[in-house]
């Protein structure tokens, strides 16, 4: 018979196995999305300045975002002078003709033009949107090349302008363009944050080492139990943060974006609060829900978010070193809670083993 330890390891691999392959397609919604950066692009101003009319950027710079609410189009220019988007009351129609509509569609801007891209021929436009607003990503305000600027390399510690940029526009006969900045920012020392998560994962996993079925055994399942569902917070936190720099409009929006691009994170999220609530209920089986929701909340909250602690501009809306936070929360009480609960388990079997069973007999003697 499988021992209750061994039975546990497998459920847990056969589990995240699982939803790895599920949240695969969650994870290509967002794949020309950057996990982090260190050049952070700034919007400084939108010419022609007319109330209605107004950018930012988005997806921690990889995409710039216009919004007309004006009442009249707006003609985003291309890469060569020629008309690539029209934002307004119809719509967002972009033209099939500029190379732009088609470099712009991946953050690396590999994609290869078709024979009908031709800046010098008339636009043909095709609505893609029915809101005013388009976001995009555009070269002009990104640094695409492999190897960082030349003042980046001689002083990467400090901060550095990179350029000023502008994206052109056009309403009507007036022109103008979307402005900006591009900065380098030193990335932070990820060290610090590995220690604390590492820390956290030592201590909220040595609880498991108390024994079942004791005072301190309780206990110790109801930290476990309470940490798991802080760790659960604070992912459902991350999580909204990550929704809200896509640039998702509104609530609806936000919304929209949590239940399709962000499910998995979010559901490994409460998830994890659901099991520490469980644990703190000392409901029966609670030792494998909390290594179950545990193995869940490292991979989706603190894995895939690792970057975060290496990278100055993270993917979430918030202060860099708040979204930090809530990694290394995530990471810790998610394998912490792998540890304990899979320490309790090994206890429970050792103990059932050295229990006799209660149907045995004594064996006669002569």
């Amino acid at each position: 018979m499988i021992a209750p330890l061994r039975r546990a390891a497998l459920v847990l691999a056969v589990a995240a196995t699982a939803l790895l392959t599920l949240a695969a397609p969650a994870a290509a919604h967002g794949a020309d999305a950057p996990d982090g950066t260190d050049y952070r692009a700034t919007i400084s101003g939108v010419d022609p300045d007319r109330p209605g009319l107004t950018a930012r950027m988005v997806e921690a710079g990889a995409r710039l975002e216009l919004t007309n609410d004006t009442g009249v189009d707006v003609t985003v220019l291309g890469y060569s002078g020629e008309p690539y988007l029209r934002i307004g009351p119809g719509g967002v129609y972009e033209n099939t003709r500029s190379p732009a509509t088609y470099l712009n569609r991946t953050l690396a801007g590999e994609t290869r033009l078709p024979a009908e891209a031709n800046p010098a021929a008339a636009p043909d436009w095709r609505r893609i949107d029915d809101g005013p607003t388009a976001r995009w990503h555009d070269q002009r305000t990104l640094w695409r090349e492999d190897a960082p600027p030349a003042a980046v390399a001689a002083a990467p510690d400090r901060e550095h302008r990179v350029r000023d940029w502008a994206v052109p526009l056009r309403a009507g006969d007036t022109t103008g363009a979307v402005r900006g900045t591009l900065d380098w920012v030193p990335p932070p020392d990820p060290y610090p944050w590995w220690v604390a998560a590492t820390l956290g994962f030592l201590l909220i996993g040595a609880a498991g080492l108390a024994p079942g079925g004791t005072a301190a055994g309780v206990r110790a399942l109801r930290a476990v139990g309470a940490l798991l569902a802080l760790g659960g917070a604070a992912t459902v936190a991350l999580t909204v943060a990550r929704a809200l720099d896509t640039g998702s409009p509104g609530l609806g929006g936000t919304l929209a974006e949590l239940v399709t691009g962000q499910v998995w994170t979010l559901l490994t999220g409460l998830g994890a609060i659901a099991a520490g609530g469980y644990a703190l209920a000392r409901r029966p089986a609670a030792d494998f829900v909390l290594a179950l929701a545990g193995a869940c909340l490292t991979l989706f909250a603190g894995v895939t978010n690792l970057a975060a602690l290496s990278r100055s501009i993270p993917p979430a809306a918030g202060p860099a070193v708040l979204v930090r936070v809530l990694v290394v929360v995530g990471l810790a009480t998610g394998a912490g809670a792998v540890a304990a609960g899979l320490l309790r388990l090994r206890t429970a079997a050792r103990a059932a083993r050295a229990t006799p069973h209660p149907h045995a007999h004594p064996t006669p003697t002569s």
